[in-house]
């Protein structure tokens, strides 16, 4: 009787193998749009080089155009921008180091700042507090 237990065990899982392996999704390597007769292998998958040179590379914004007829934008003198341009990637202080500095002597921005995350983090504790319980 145990042989006969084992057996049927055995068919049972090979089974939900059989199941498993024919119900996998599979993706062709060519990708949705594969063009029939192409030649599949290691030239097709290999990067061209840029047929743009480095003096226009070096002038234009290459790829910023999004307007069917329009050229892509040359590239400035700095002092040709605004100012505010050239502080967007300024860091600035964490909520940790707002929260140790005196809120009275702290400029607008940063206290408008220190305000928008100390309200985010107070947010997300009470949610995750709710979803304990």
């Amino acid at each position: 009787m145990a042989i006969n237990r084992v057996q049927t065990l055995r068919s049972i899982i090979i089974a939900k193998e059989v199941i498993g392996i024919v119900g996998r999704r599979t993706f062709s390597a060519g990708g949705a749009k594969a063009k029939k007769g192409a030649k599949s292998g290691g030239a097709a998958g290999t990067l061209k080089g840029s047929t743009l040179s480095k003096e226009v590379k070096s002038t234009t914004v290459v790829g910023a155009n999004i307007l069917k007829d329009g050229t892509d934008p040359k590239i400035l003198a700095d002092s040709e921008y605004p100012d505010w341009l050239m502080h967007l990637l300024d860091k600035r202080p964490a909520l940790s180091e707002l929260r140790r500095n005196k809120i009275e002597v702290l400029p607008y921005e940063d206290l408008k700042r220190f305000v928008k995350l100390d309200n985010r983090a107070r947010i997300k504790e009470n949610n995750s507090v709710r979803a304990k319980k």
